[in-house]
């Protein structure tokens, strides 16, 4: 039986996110697999973009400009300490542009991409409402993210302690960006990008859970 592509790139996704888990959760092995989340990252995207059932400029331009959108608030962000708190980088993202990894942006695409191409499937005639709910989903996954980030050095909080700015600071500029994601017109649909979204949860949740 020949196997099509979004199998194989979901079954690709599931796969490196298993391996991947392994890595964080047994011990001496997690100092490695964090310096790979940048090629992870990017396999991810590589993945999306294989099983993207849309090819035109109107799709490449969105990826770039939610990329550039999610690199700039982060720079302004991590630089100023006005948008989420005072926070910083670590080493985990790899290559940083003005304390800004490059990778972040990458981040923002995959998490909105593949949150709102999940929303696409529930056919909500209101983009404000879609725009609450995807933004609630990507909060809610960032509430997941971060006690992980800050474990393994993504970044790090001043104080030690996660601020509820940067919660609303996610929520609000989630919610822009899926009112972009409504605007934009190309073709809204990718079963792995769907997969990704809840391999994605699944993964931050178990360590969430196996830190307690």
């Amino acid at each position: 039986m020949k196997l099509s592509r979004v199998q194989i790139c979901s079954f690709l996704i599931v796969l490196f996110h298993a391996v991947g888990l392994m890595g964080f959760l047994i011990p001496g092995l997690e100092t490695l697999f964090v310096r790979l989340v940048p090629f992870h990252l990017l396999l991810m995207l590589f993945l999306l973009i294989l099983t993207a059932a849309d090819n035109s400029a109107e799709l490449k331009i969105f990826a770039l400009i939610i990329y550039c959108l999610g690199f700039l608030i982060e720079l302004i962000g991590v630089n100023s300490g006005l948008i989420f708190g005072e926070y910083t980088y670590g080493h985990a993202l790899g290559i940083k542009l003005w304390e800004t990894p490059l990778m972040i942006g990458v981040n923002w695409l995959i998490l909105v991409y593949s949150a709102g191409v999940f929303l696409q499937q529930f056919k909500l005639k209101s983009s404000v409402l879609f725009s609450v709910l995807g933004a609630l989903i990507l909060t809610l996954i960032d509430f997941l993210i971060e006690p992980v980030a800050v474990r393994f050095d993504y970044w790090s909080w001043s104080g030690g302690l996660i601020p509820v700015q940067n919660y609303l600071g996610w929520y609000l500029f989630s919610f822009l960006l899926f009112m972009l994601f409504r605007k934009m017109n190309f073709r809204k649909e990718n079963k792995a990008a769907v997969l990704l979204l809840l391999v994605q949860t699944v993964f931050f949740l178990v360590l969430n859970i196996a830190a307690i």
